[in-house]
């Protein structure tokens, strides 16, 4: 999985790349680094 850092905030949903459930993710970054970054399923 690969994020865009030049995005400052983002939260999108994006399929499983083993299981093909939907997993939430939500990220910051700052200067070319990640922040925060958080994820989870997205079907509950």
């Amino acid at each position: 999985m690969m994020l865009d850092l030049s995005i400052k905030e983002q939260t999108y949903i994006e399929d499983c790349e083993v299981c093909c459930r939907p997993i939430e993710l939500s990220y910051r970054s700052e200067n070319n680094f990640t922040d925060d970054f958080k994820y989870g399923r997205a079907d509950e």
